[in-house]
């Protein structure tokens, strides 16, 4: 735990931003009074809610850069808790997977990289959830895909209005809505799904609005997730490899009615979650992962992620006039963590341990180390990776629409004080492994392998004015984030913290700006286009330049009845590209350093269709086909040596690891009234795991794989239906990643079943 105080308010500066947002709301109504009600009916801008970019599927043709929002409808299809699986449908988006579950994703938007979601956002309800997304952005934790509702992924100029980093993109998930029924009743949900290596999961929520007044309604939510499995992979000796997962969310809510004047809506959110995962870093050789790709190596039996994950999270909006609102949050996230996990080997009485990764990297000259892992007489070093992490804010933002003229504008005003924390309190713990079996024998001390602190505190300002006039609209907007980044190291000898530290600060000042375009040729056909700049900061301790880019996009878009095709050209001119060693890129780089990759170019073309045949055959229910494909070019365009493993040393063409060239998905389905059948292919060309150009040497290939999924849904009776699902439906064996420990395989085929009560 810090030494810090863990008090946001005690920052004068936050003070500040209360007092602000207080004052706000009365010079707010008394601008918003003067404006003729007749004239403000004419703009035709719609006001969106004012933390999030899209809200809706219908929202997307408005977003000033190119967006994707994933419906409830949609993610109930298949019942995903995967957010790799979920997020296929979305064209530019790479995903490295990793434990075949989607506990510990690694998203990568337009070529960013996908280490750790370091380059991209990521939210809920419009939130930063990342542990610590200033401090330490590629930190372990990842809202579960199992209970959101929604999802919206923003690329783009859209992308500067989260921050801090702008280089990539956004996805902003929502968690489960307080149901609004007509008549006030409570209604909610339980799902209940079984089945192979003694999958469990069950989803459940209620809730509702309900009257306290005239002028006032309630609403409540309770909601829990509750998922657990054996998992697939063979460790040798037996034990379990999977998860268990417990995730429990409360909303408590208020909300004025039309008869009490000034509408305002109150929202306190809580959520709690604890996850213990029989997951390693420790992955096969590649003979071995040819001979049995699920198999674990006896080296890997501690392994255990332990984590609990805390958010409070309270909203007010208030609406002054039907074209001035403000909506306003504050949050505070707590995330412990300890990774448990095999960090390297020797043999019994050696001077120094061998790496994991170097050991199933080059098997043939550690050969003897391979063999410890496998079981051989030797010793294992296992590594603590004790962190704790805070993140809290208050965030606000200031919509209004008005006329200028017959030129019709929404003008966001925005503002968010953050500071978040990391906290390394790291130890080893020293095994001997005899006939497959580990045995402690010399615990660390805590604190004896790392003992650091990362904070950074941050001021982020933001504006966008949505122009409408005739048939062009304009989304120009301009992003300011002021970050100060510390780092604080005790001596490893020193647990109390009490003795002399080293400490490295960083300052990092920064103009994001951009513009959106798009132009309506009619009521099917729209042009657009748009340009601003990336940003990702250097991390804490980091000597090197914060990331930057110019990133350009045009296409158009056409959608007409069940008709729907978008084209999308996007290039990414990056001036420095950084790279960040984790534990989870290997290589053997000190954690936390960074490494400039100079000039990239990323350039490619997303494309995505949907066309209901229903009309088409005559049909009597709905047959929708969707198809989505993303080409990605990524290349280094200078020449340098690198420390940093994914990238080693460098020649100007390499191509970036793990951006697949082409990927593919397709969609197809028929839904009646009471029954639905879907089946999603997604097909993910060869890639390399380290740079490089020309054929890909087989110690660096990802292999291309083809990936069909299958779900089909009936209704019994009135609110019960019975679930089916297939995931990877022809079983096929595909080897994910080689970070950072050697190769990694997909799922295999699992088949699920249960039964959904609505009420």
């Amino acid at each position: 735990m810090s030494l810090q105080s863990r008090n946001l308010f005690r920052n004068p500066a936050a003070g500040f931003i209360a007092s602000v947002l207080l004052v706000l709301p009365a010079q707010a109504e008394e601008a918003g009074s003067s404006a003729d009600p007749q004239e403000r009916s004419k703009a035709k801008v719609h006001i969106l809610e004012g933390l999030v970019v899209t809200g809706s599927a219908e929202g997307i043709d408005e977003v000033g850069g190119s967006a994707t929002f994933i419906s409830k409808e949609e993610i109930e299809k298949f019942s995903y808790t995967d957010i790799n699986r979920t997020l296929r449908v979305v064209p530019g988006v790479q995903l490295q997977e990793e434990d075949g579950y989607g506990l510990r994703p690694n998203i990568g938007i337009r070529g960013s990289g996908s280490d750790r979601n370091n380059k991209i956002v990521i939210m809920e309800d419009g939130v930063l959830m990342a542990p610590a997304p200033y401090a330490a952005p590629a930190a372990y934790y990842f809202p579960h895909m199992g209970r959101m509702e929604s999802i919206e992924v923003v690329k783009g100029p859209a992308a500067i209005k989260y921050g801090p980093s702008t280089i990539a993109g956004a996805i902003n998930m929502f968690s489960t809505s307080i149901p609004d029924n007509e008549d006030g009743s409570i209604s909610g949900s339980v799902k209940i799904l079984g089945g192979e290596d003694a999958t469990l999961r069950v989803h459940g929520y209620a809730g509702g609005w309900m009257p306290m007044s005239e002028a006032w309604e309630v609403g409540i939510l309770a909601e829990t997730l509750q998922d657990r499995t054996d998992g697939f992979k063979e460790l040798d000796g037996g034990g379990d490899t999977g998860y268990s997962i417990q995730d429990y969310l409360g909303k408590l809510a208020f909300r004025s009615t039309a008869q009490s004047g000034l509408r305002h809506s109150f929202e306190f959110k809580v959520q709690r979650s604890d996850e213990v995962s029989d997951e390693t870093y420790l992955g096969l050789t590649p003979a071995d992962f040819a001979a049995n790709p699920y198999r674990r190596y006896a080296a890997s039996q501690v392994d255990e992620m332990n984590v609990e994950h805390l958010t409070f999270q309270a909203s007010h909006r208030v609406d002054f006039s039907n074209d001035l609102n403000l909506t306003t949050t504050a949050y505070y996230h707590d995330t412990k963590r300890a990774w448990y996990k095999i960090n390297d080997a020797r043999l019994t009485g050696a001077p120094a341990w061998t790496s994991i990764s170097s050991i199933v990297g080059d098997p043939v000259a550690n050969a003897a180390e391979l063999a410890v892992l496998k079981g051989a007489a030797g010793e294992i070093r296992v590594r603590n990776n004790n962190r704790e992490y805070y993140a809290a804010g208050i965030q606000s933002v200031l919509g209004s629409s008005f006329l200028t003229g017959n030129i019709a504008h929404y003008l966001e005003l925005s503002m968010r004080y953050h500071e978040d924390e990391e906290d390394r309190f790291q130890n080893d713990d020293i095994y001997t492994m005899a006939g497959g079996v580990m045995t402690l024998t010399t615990p660390g001390a805590p604190g004896s392998q790392d003992n650091r602190v990362g904070d950074a505190k941050a001021w982020a300002f933001y504006i966008q004015d949505t122009i409408d006039w005739g048939n062009l609209t304009l989304t120009p907007g301009l992003r300011y984030e002021t970050i100060k980044l510390r780092q604080t190291r005790w001596g490893l000898a020193d647990p109390g913290r009490t003795g002399p530290t080293t400490v490295t600060e960083n300052s990092v000042d920064v103009l994001i700006p951009g513009i959106g375009a798009t132009y309506y040729l009619n009521d099917e056909w729209q042009i657009v286009g748009g340009i601003h700049r990336g940003f990702a900061a250097p991390g804490t301790g980091s000597n090197s330049d914060a990331e930057k880019s110019v990133n350009y996009e045009a296409g158009f878009r056409y959608g007409s009845g069940p008709v729907s095709f978008e084209a999308i050209g996007f290039y990414n001119d990056y001036s420095n590209l950084l790279g960040t060693c984790t534990a989870s890129t290997g290589g053997g780089c000190a954690i936390g350093a960074q490494f400039d990759g100079g000039e990239v170019d990323v350039k490619g073309l997303e494309l995505s269709a949907g066309y209901d045949v229903a009309g088409l055959l005559g049909t009597g229910f709905s047959v929708p086909l969707g198809a989505i494909y993303t080409y990605t070019d990524a290349e280094f365009q200078t020449s340098f040596n690198s420390g940093f493993g994914p990238w080693g040393n460098v020649t100007a063409g390499d191509k970036l690891p793990y951006v697949p060239e082409h990927q593919l998905t397709l969609t197809a389905g028929v839904e009646g009234e009471t029954w639905r059948a879907n089946v999603i292919a997604s097909y993910v060309d060869e890639t390399r795991s380290v740079a490089g150009q020309g054929s890909i040497p087989a110690n660096e290939l990802i292999n291309e794989r083809v990936v069909v999924d299958l779900s089909g849904e009936v209704e019994i009776v009135p609110g019960v239906s019975l679930i089916g699902i297939v995931e990877n439906l022809t079983d096929e064996v595909y080897n994910v990643s080689f970070d950072p420990a050697g190769a990694r395989p997909g799922k295999p085929r699992t088949i699920l079943g249960g039964v959904r009560f609505t009420f």
